[in-house]
Protein backbone atom coordinates (compact mmCIF):
# COMPACT_ATOMS: atom_id res chain seq x y z
CA UNK A 1 0.00 0.00 0.00
CA UNK A 2 1.46 3.30 -0.83
CA UNK A 3 0.90 4.40 2.50
CA UNK A 4 2.49 2.24 4.53
CA UNK A 5 5.44 2.63 1.94
CA UNK A 6 5.73 6.69 2.48
CA UNK A 7 5.67 5.90 6.01
CA UNK A 8 8.28 3.21 6.30
CA UNK A 9 10.32 5.22 3.72
CA UNK A 10 9.97 8.62 6.34
CA UNK A 11 10.77 6.01 9.14
CA UNK A 12 13.70 4.75 7.19
CA UNK A 13 14.53 8.83 7.27
CA UNK A 14 14.61 9.71 10.92
CA UNK A 15 13.07 6.71 13.38
CA UNK A 16 9.71 8.04 14.61
CA UNK A 17 9.28 10.23 11.31
CA UNK A 18 7.03 7.51 9.63
CA UNK A 19 4.36 7.74 12.80
CA UNK A 20 4.26 11.50 12.18
CA UNK A 21 3.45 11.33 8.56
CA UNK A 22 0.70 8.85 9.37
CA UNK A 23 -0.79 11.10 12.56
CA UNK A 24 -0.68 14.17 9.41
CA UNK A 25 -2.30 11.84 6.64
CA UNK A 26 -5.10 11.08 9.88
CA UNK A 27 -5.21 14.43 10.92
CA UNK A 28 -6.00 15.09 7.43
CA UNK A 29 -8.49 12.85 7.00
CA UNK A 30 -10.55 14.21 10.35
CA UNK A 31 -10.36 17.52 8.61
CA UNK A 32 -12.28 15.96 5.34
CA UNK A 33 -14.81 14.53 7.73
CA UNK A 34 -15.30 17.75 9.21
CA UNK A 35 -15.35 19.91 6.23
CA UNK A 36 -15.85 18.06 2.85
CA UNK A 37 -16.31 20.88 0.70
CA UNK A 38 -13.29 23.50 2.45
CA UNK A 39 -10.88 21.94 0.27
CA UNK A 40 -9.48 22.92 -3.28
CA UNK A 41 -11.46 21.33 -6.70
CA UNK A 42 -8.41 19.67 -9.06
CA UNK A 43 -11.38 18.37 -10.90
CA UNK A 44 -14.78 17.98 -11.95
CA UNK A 45 -15.49 15.79 -9.28
CA UNK A 46 -11.94 15.66 -7.19
CA UNK A 47 -10.60 17.41 -4.64
CA UNK A 48 -7.47 18.13 -2.71
CA UNK A 49 -6.53 18.33 0.63
CA UNK A 50 -2.77 19.16 1.47
CA UNK A 51 -0.89 16.73 4.68
CA UNK A 52 0.27 18.96 7.24
CA UNK A 53 4.28 19.30 6.61
CA UNK A 54 4.61 16.83 4.41
CA UNK A 55 4.62 16.99 0.46
CA UNK A 56 1.34 15.12 0.24
CA UNK A 57 -2.17 15.80 -0.33
CA UNK A 58 -5.69 13.61 -0.30
CA UNK A 59 -7.28 13.15 -3.14
CA UNK A 60 -10.99 12.51 -2.84
CA UNK A 61 -14.17 13.19 -3.97
CA UNK A 62 -18.11 14.08 -2.35
CA UNK A 63 -20.53 11.12 -2.55
CA UNK A 64 -23.19 12.62 -1.75
CA UNK A 65 -25.83 10.13 -2.74
CA UNK A 66 -23.95 7.40 -0.59
CA UNK A 67 -23.56 10.11 2.21
CA UNK A 68 -19.51 9.41 2.06
CA UNK A 69 -16.50 10.82 1.08
CA UNK A 70 -14.02 8.89 -1.62
CA UNK A 71 -10.54 8.79 -0.87
CA UNK A 72 -8.87 8.23 -4.32
CA UNK A 73 -5.34 8.44 -3.38
CA UNK A 74 -2.78 9.86 -0.95
CA UNK A 75 -0.39 11.70 -3.31
CA UNK A 76 3.13 12.54 -3.11
CA UNK A 77 2.74 16.23 -4.84
CA UNK A 78 5.77 16.07 -6.49
CA UNK A 79 6.04 12.72 -8.20
CA UNK A 80 3.75 12.14 -11.14
CA UNK A 81 0.98 14.32 -9.76
CA UNK A 82 -1.74 13.31 -11.48
CA UNK A 83 -1.14 9.34 -11.27
CA UNK A 84 -4.44 8.96 -9.25
CA UNK A 85 -6.64 10.26 -12.57
CA UNK A 86 -6.62 6.60 -13.86
CA UNK A 87 -8.13 6.19 -10.79
CA UNK A 88 -11.51 8.28 -11.07
CA UNK A 89 -14.94 6.41 -11.28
Amino acid sequence: MELDDAAAFYDAQRVGLGHQFAMAVQDSLSRIARFPESYQRIGRYSRRCLVSGFPYGIIYQLRPAESHVLVIAVAHLHRHPDYWQRREP
